[in-house]
């Protein structure tokens, strides 16, 4: 406590209030709780930053006298951590030491797992077999801090180079395979070390005299749990001095140990010596440089390097951490002598990519690893410090991963940051990133086991529901009108309920009702993805007493001349919504069409007033071509068996609307309490005239930054405007000239490939956050989202491309490519829906680059190996506008 108190006066924050004598209560059971254990100094700036981004949501627990363990009620064999006292930590950095009564039951829970650490005892036993996540255990850090087990999987895993090793073990080993191979690493398995010292120096005599080694002037030499005992120097009499030492070793570390050998970190590889200053007579003597990169558990449980932290020193010893202070990379690299920024900055690039790598194969065999190995079913390295030498090979540079730990690096980069606030640089992203990740983790266990009533199935596109529910561990109630759908079989309860008549959504209301309470289900939320069943569900919302918008701001967002001529009258704000309406006119009869022509300039476009899927869109040039598709329309589509899915269970009633020209984008909002959370544009390419049918689309956006403000922007002021202040919403609208121009909202989360492609791209998921908005909870999303990919895709229609991906093979080699990982294909249909002036893409297809040009590029060669583009429907054309 008093080591808290002396690090927030470092920070210049005041000390933390002690509320301890008025215990706190009220905590439930969608309560956010992240408690760290142990040490408040590793972990301060994220607690910091978490109290910022969720007001007394961290908590901090300095002694095992303020937790205790119980069984869980959930996981037989489990146990839950109930905290009877934490340091909480508010916006602005204060901090109180409170009495939670009850106790506070953990969402989340990490610490200082650190090996041989005074705090590690309490700390890893409270951790031990928790119901709930837990970044980390004592078990994970001893296998991080193994240079055997991490140098095995980082070299044949992650395809990383290591220094070359060469390991003495004995008796079996339970974290490593029966015979492992990896290239730079060389075990050899003793059964007596007392009575094979010749196997011994035959071995490390063969290590030291092969080429391996010959860029190596020095050896370390490690016990039992990757302890340094050591330095050898000079290839000249190493072998007898090695091998001796080795067998005095091995006793210490029977039941498994091992003893390493191989470079020392990092001063044992092939220096480059820095360049001498123009002038100068002094020579410059090699220099080593260790790299200490921080990698987290991100969104969707992808490796996210947070940040790197140098450490130079002379080659000849190693740089350790603590023993020097850290700098960044770029300026590390000038001074090593890597002078062109083109050069540096593909170095930074390759490092993030390995790190990220070596984060993805220690999780992969992890995974493989018993419950017990980990400390816990839920126990997950969620941070993770790899530390990577620069190393001189063949004159050309090479990062050379050198090890893993749990804390070091953590510590580093934290001082890192420090020291850079001390002279004015920014705020890094680190504590952000961190507190983040953590604070997503605990909502995901938050989700789990909650009764979700959701209201229609939808289609094929809306398959990823079932198995989203299920990584979630949601228990699905679903309300659907075909008996026969196939989700019936992957939910937890199926409700057959023809509500396909929305013009009785009241009395649809009332009857779904009845069914869920005689069924005795007693859902935490209600919410729908589809379309179709968005009022019936905020309908069912309010008699349940559930959490939604009103039913009158769903009507309003679902019908379109409805949202328009509300917000016109919106005339408050700067601008006020009604800048971003555009005039239109309801069409329900002939006699309306000549009304409209004359309020409505052409050109113009029809279209169905409750339609999806731009089904029934046209562009009329004047009020003959809107009668004449008016009278096709209503022809031809007139209720929901015509089309299934695009609206006509509302009627078929149209509006007229003028044209707008300009691009068009998607914004997909998460809102919560009025408050936005987390917005992101896409462009869409040209549409197919005159019936409006999307393309293309990219993501992220084109648009440089204040011109995607603008429609995050307009998509707030309009959805707030319409009384839409709880969800994640899809707004379209078209950017011109004079800025945005609403073209319609979708009170939903947003269809086809949008949610894949902004979990792809940037990690978060909608249809999480659209759950834990519909809980009461206020989803955590990046503050500052950064593309980790470029993706651009094209729509393909059954009449363009069906002989091309049926006959042809084309859907049989796309979805091989999607297997491999390759490409993203989203079927929206399960066979052609429609044809002629009303027909909707089936599938959509995309390829992903580093660039948003590497992107365009692979997709329209795919496209053109495939035969989806052709002079009839030109993709390198549709792919032109994403500039």
């Amino acid at each position: 406590y008093a080591l808290l108190q002396s690090a927030l006066r470092q920070e210049g924050l005041p000390h933390t209030l002690d509320r301890s004598a008025e215990p706190r209560t009220g905590f439930g059971p969608l309560d956010t709780t992240v408690c760290i254990l142990g040490s408040p100094t590793a972990f301060l700036p994220v607690l910091l930053e978490g109290g910022t981004r969720c007001p007394g949501a961290m908590v901090l627990c300095l002694s095992p006298a303020w937790a205790s363990r119980v069984p869980s009620e959930t996981s037989p064999g489990a146990w839950s951590l109930l905290l009877s006292r934490g340091v909480s930590f508010e916006a602005g950095g204060h901090s109180t030491l409170e009495t939670f009564v009850p106790p506070r039951r953990a969402n989340y829970v990490t610490g200082t797992f650190v090996a041989g650490d005074p705090e590690g005892g309490w700390v890893g036993e409270l951790a031990r077999d928790l119901d709930c996540p837990t970044g980390g255990s004592v078990p994970l850090a001893h296998r991080l801090e193994d240079p055997l087990v991490t140098r095995w999987v980082l070299a044949a895993r992650a395809s990383l180079p290591v220094p070359p090793t060469l390991a003495f073990i004995l008796g079996p080993r339970g974290d490593l395979p029966a015979d492992p191979v990896a290239p730079g690493v060389r075990l050899v398995r003793l059964e007596d070390p007392q009575g094979q010292e010749s196997l011994v120096q035959e071995e490390v005599g063969a290590f030291l005299e092969g080429t391996a080694m010959e860029p190596y002037s020095q050896v370390g030499t490690a016990g039992h749990g990757g302890h340094p005992r050591g330095m050898v120097g000079g290839p000249m009499g190493l072998g007898v001095t090695v091998a001796t030492a080795v067998p005095h070793g091995l006793p210490e570390a029977h039941g498994g140990g091992r003893v390493g050998q191989g470079p020392p970190s990092p001063g044992g590889g092939r220096a480059c010596p820095v360049p001498r200053p123009p002038g100068s007579p002094a020579p410059r003597l090699p220099v080593a440089l260790r790299i200490c990169t921080l990698v987290c558990r991100s969104w969707g449980d992808r490796p996210q390097l947070c940040q790197v932290a140098c450490g130079m020193g002379r080659a000849e010893a190693p740089v350790r951490h603590g023993a020097a202070l850290p700098q960044g990379l770029d300026s590390s690299l000038q001074q090593w002598g890597v002078v062109a920024p083109g050069q540096r900055q593909a170095l930074a690039t390759q490092l993030r990519g390995a790190a990220e790598t070596a984060m993805a194969a220690l999780l992969a065999a992890e995974a493989e690893l018993s419950p017990q190995q980990r400390g816990g079913a839920r126990a997950h390295t969620d941070l993770l410090g790899v530390d990577f030498l620069l190393a001189c090979v063949d004159d050309a540079l090479e990062l050379v991963a050198l090890s893993t730990n749990s804390q070091r690096c953590l510590e580093t980069c934290l001082l890192a940051e420090a020291m850079g606030r001390a002279v004015g640089e920014p705020p890094g992203d680190l504590p952000r990133l961190l507190a983040e990740a953590l604070l997503h983790r605990a909502q995901r266990h938050l989700v789990e086991g909650k009764d979700i009533l959701l209201i229609g199935a939808g289609g094929i596109s809306k398959s990823f529901v079932w198995e989203a529910a299920r990584d979630y561990g949601l228990r699905i109630h679903l309300v659907e009108s075909d008996p026969e759908h196939f989700a019936a079989g992957l939910v937890q309860t199926f409700l057959p309920y023809d509500s396909r008549e929305h013009r009785r959504d009241e009395e649809h209301a009332e009857r779904v009702t009845e069914l869920v309470r005689a069924r005795g289900l007693r859902p935490h939320a209600c919410l729908s993805y589809w379309d179709d069943c968005v009022v019936l569900a905020a309908l069912v919302c309010q008699r349940l007493g559930l959490r939604g918008c009103p039913p009158a701001a769903i009507r309003v967002a679902k019908q379109k001349s409805r949202t328009h001529q509300h917000l016109q009258r919106c005339r408050q704000g700067r601008p006020p919504p009604s800048a971003f309406a555009v005039p239109c006119h309801r069409l329900q009869s002939h006699g309306d069409v000549e009304r409209a022509a004359g309020a409505v300039p052409f050109p113009a476009v029809a279209k169905l007033e409750f339609g999806a899927g731009s089904v029934g869109v046209r562009l009329v040039e004047n009020a003959g071509q809107c009668h004449a598709h008016a009278a096709r329309l209503w022809r031809d589509l007139r209720d929901d068996a015509d089309h299934p899915g695009i609206g006509l269970g509302w009627g078929n009633a149209m509006l007229l609307m003028e044209y707008v020209p300009g691009t068009e984008h998607d914004v997909d909002l998460v809102i919560f309490e009025g408050r936005l959370l987390g917005a992101w544009v896409s462009d869409n390419g040209p549409t197919r005239l005159p019936a409006f049918l999307e393309t293309a689309a990219c993501l992220p956006s084109c648009l440089p930054a204040d011109r995607q403000a603008q429609l995050v922007r307009a998509a707030l002021q309009c959805c707030l405007a319409c009384g839409l202040r709880d969800g994640v919403f899809n707004v379209e609208l078209k950017l011109g000239p004079g800025g945005p121009r609403l073209l319609e909202i979708n009170p939903r989360m947003g269809g086809f490939y949008l949610r894949d492609w902004i979990r792809e791209v940037y990690g978060p998921d909608l249809l999480l956050a659209a759950v834990l908005v519909a809980l009461g909870l206020p989803p955590v999303l990046p503050a500052r989202p950064v593309p980790r990919t470029h993706l651009a895709g094209v729509m393909c229609l059954g009449s363009e491309h069906g002989p091309a991906l049926g006959s042809g093979g084309g859907l049989a080699a796309l979805g091989a490519l999607q297997n491999r990982g390759l490409i993203r294909l989203n079927r929206l249909f399960e066979e052609t829906a429609g044809a002629g002036e009303y027909e909707e893409p089936c599938l959509s297809v995309a390829c992903g680059g580093a660039t948003r040009a590497e992107a365009c590029l692979r997709l329209l060669g795919l496209c053109q190996a495939l035969g989806i583009d052709s002079p009839r429907y030109p993709v390198e054309h549709f792919l032109s506008h994403f500039k």
